[in-house]
């Protein structure tokens, strides 16, 4: 139950929720959703939940404590790939499923490895993932090199994409229109002939992340194990 449908409950039947500690991490990753990280305080999850903010504090110790418990429910929700996956393809359906999670919460982007307090969700990730590169016989640090080099693609992806203002086709158009018209006539010949290429054909910046995690997905393949 969402912390909306937590407050209408409460207007139906006059009673207080019943707080949890689930409830409360729902409540900021909400506020975080809409505003990002500069809007959650404990004020704002307290006016949330109807609650006195002073109350959270029986079932989160601060504001670390949220950021940890609020990333392992965005780790919670990537879909991991189950057993008999050939592993480049649960490799590609992982990494598509985080670039998915990291768009759903933009405020993730740069924060999802930086906890010192892991969750249980963002611990099983780390361990399915290296589980499916120790089946497939990569050592260690092979496995690290890897997981590594897959890591920095998506989360850099993911950066560029939250700040870009141009992730559709129409927003690249206007985009690249104002660029054209800000450059003197053959100044810059190879700029003006990519943008206006692009707004031909009605491309998408967001398709160029399957097309780069193909290309590091077919480097890794033949990779020596060791």
């Amino acid at each position: 139950m969402t912390p909306r449908a937590e407050q209408a409950r409460r207007r139906r039947t006059g009673r207080p929720a019943r707080l949890s500690r689930e409830l409360v991490l729902r409540a900021a990753m909400e506020i975080a959703d809409e505003g990002g990280l500069e809007a959650l305080t404990m004020q704002r999850i307290g006016q949330r939940l109807d609650v006195e903010a002073m109350s959270l504090y029986r079932h989160v110790r601060n504001k670390e404590d949220i950021l940890d418990g609020i990333v392992d429910l965005v780790f919670a929700e990537i879909e991991l790939p189950g057993d008999g996956v050939p592993w480049l393809t649960a490799l590609r359906a992982r990494a598509v499923a985080t670039r998915d999670a990291l768009a759903r919460h933009p405020w993730t982007v740069g924060r999802m490895e930086s906890r010192q307090r892991p969750g249980p969700a963002n611990l099983r990730h780390h361990d399915t993932v290296l589980g499916i590169l120790y089946g497939e016989g990569f050592s260690s640090a092979m496995a690290t090199h890897i997981y590594s080099v897959l890591d920095a693609y998506i989360y850099g992806f993911a950066l560029q994409e939250t700040n870009a203002r141009v992730n559709t086709p129409e927003a690249l158009a206007e985009a690249t229109t104002e660029v054209i018209e800000q450059m003197a006539d053959d100044a810059y010949p190879n700029m003006q002939r990519v943008g206006r290429d692009l707004m031909a054909t009605g491309f998408e910046i967001g398709s160029e992340f399957e097309f780069g995690l193909d290309l590091i997905l077919g480097a890794i393949a033949p990779l020596p194990k060791a």
